[in-house]
């Protein structure tokens, strides 16, 4: 399964749930992350805090949906301008929900409050990845309301 983590600029939350994902994602699960008008270059904050968890930040880069290297079939927006666009027609009828995180790159304050700001979206992002992880995966991947479900019902949840 490949998942698409969305969001407008591509530079933040986007790549910090690609890379998660694929921190913790069993074999056979991918994901990737794109934007609808990337900003061209990933968030040097991003970056920094996923080197401090342990996760891998080689081949991540800002890119459109439109250059994805394989078709997904979840995609996750990730903030609310996303969540509003129509995807691709290319991406067909692929399965949708959202995931709303505050864009840490918005935040403004001294330099811990904007640290503050990129933490708390990687730790929503994680711990809603990490539920997802849980979910029977093997038994519900082909089931689409059911996974729409448990991915919409973990969408909801503020960490």
């Amino acid at each position: 399964m490949n998942v698409l983590f969305l969001c407008t600029g591509n530079s933040c939350r986007s790549i910090l749930a690609e890379a998660t994902f694929n921190h913790l994602a069993p074999a056979g699960w991918r994901a990737m992350s794109a934007g609808s008008q990337p900003a061209g270059y990933v968030h040097p904050r991003s970056l920094t805090l996923l080197a401090r968890e342990g996760i891998a930040t080689n081949g991540l880069y800002s890119k459109s949906w439109d250059i994805l290297p394989l078709t997904p079939d979840i995609v996750i927006t990730v903030c609310s301008s996303a969540a509003g666009e129509t995807c691709p027609a290319y991406l067909g009828p692929v399965l949708r929900a959202h995931w709303d995180v505050e864009d840490p790159a918005k935040a403004t304050g001294t330099d811990a409050e904007i640290s503050a700001a990129f933490d708390k979206a990687y730790r929503v992002l994680r711990a809603r990845i990490e539920a997802c992880l849980l979910l029977p995966l093997e038994s519900i991947q082909d089931d689409r309301v059911r996974l729409k479900a448990e991915l919409d019902r973990i969408g909801e949840h503020r960490s």
